[in-house]
């Protein structure tokens, strides 16, 4: 069935675009995905259809009818996947390094979609997409750790909320070059697409989105350094940008910083996951070992 979202408006937000202001309130919704329900005559304001170009008035009642998901092109493929939790609601699973979240140009087969397609069959959430089924989050193809991934649109909802508001925790462990210049501290400074480079993200005031990751060092190695990171926000390539921002890129990273001898872009782990579930309402907490390749390093950078 599909899913239907309702919003009140107040006068704060008369002259707001609506495909903007529905994409605010409900982050699991990009933008383009809003305009195209709008297109699909799924979003009225007071119970009449609107189209994209449409600005609030204040005091409406916006109401969103998410389409179920189409047929995706993405096959179920047999690929074993490491499940640190699952119920009826949502998995959370441990991505190994190398591995893509979700089919996109040039990477339609192996990826985590595929995997999960043939694991959950048609019990992940369609909020997203049908490339995208069950991705309430991401994390880059050379970056390990947790994820959350829902069964359900009620349960992405929910868990998408959380992140909104930061009330959803995020915790990585990476090497970084270089030395700190303090032992803890937070980057607070916004991240957008860069101008020249659209596949890269920089620090900037245009076109960007607040972003916020606090830091704290686990241990210095000369040139080098071990360093737990905490999400406040989650933008695109956020750590691997603030990092790099500060003068300390994550050891690896050949789009902000550079390669390094042993292993396959960045040295960053997302290692522990935290979130309230989206039936029992419980605080679940998950936490996974740091994986060989980061070992690896560190017992180099111990005998160094």
């Amino acid at each position: 069935m599909s899913e239907q979202l309702t919003f009140q408006c107040t006068m704060d937000d008369m002259g707001k675009r609506i495909d903007k202001y529905i994409s605010d309130m409900a982050e699991s919704l990009t933008r383009s995905a809003v305009q195209g329900i709008i297109a699909g005559n799924g979003v009225t304001a007071d119970g009449k259809a609107v189209s994209k170009n449409y600005k609030i008035k204040g005091n409406e009642t916006i109401e969103v009818e998410i389409p179920d998901a189409e047929p995706m092109d993405a096959v179920p493929e047999n690929i074993p996947i490491d499940i640190v939790y699952e119920d009826d609601d949502l998995l959370v699973v441990n991505k190994p390094k190398g591995m893509v979240v979700h089919p996109a140009h040039g990477n339609y087969h192996g990826t985590l979609v595929n995997a999960l397609l043939f694991h959950c069959g048609d019990s992940l959430s369609g909020i997203n997409g049908v490339i995208r089924p069950g991705i309430v989050h991401r994390i880059d193809k050379n970056t390990s750790g947790l994820l959350i991934v829902a069964k359900n649109d009620k349960s992405h909802l929910h868990l998408a909320e959380q992140i909104k508001v930061h009330s959803f925790t995020r915790e990585y462990e990476a090497v970084v070059s270089g030395c700190l210049k303090q032992e803890s501290g937070t980057v607070d400074a916004p991240i957008g697409r860069h101008k020249t480079d659209r596949k890269k993200m920089c620090v900037t005031t245009e076109n960007s989105r607040n972003a916020i990751t606090h830091y704290s060092l686990v241990k210095q190695y000369g040139g080098y350094a071990h360093v737990v990171c905490r999400l406040e926000t989650g933008r695109t390539h956020q750590i691997r940008v603030h990092m790099a921002y500060i003068g300390n890129p994550v050891l690896g990273d050949d789009v902000y910083g550079k390669p390094y001898k042993g292993i396959e872009g960045q040295c960053l782990h997302a290692r522990k996951i935290g979130f309230i579930h989206p039936t029992t309402g419980e605080y679940m907490e998950f936490v996974s070992d740091l994986p060989d390749y980061f070992k690896s390093i560190i017992n180099k950078l111990e005998k160094q």
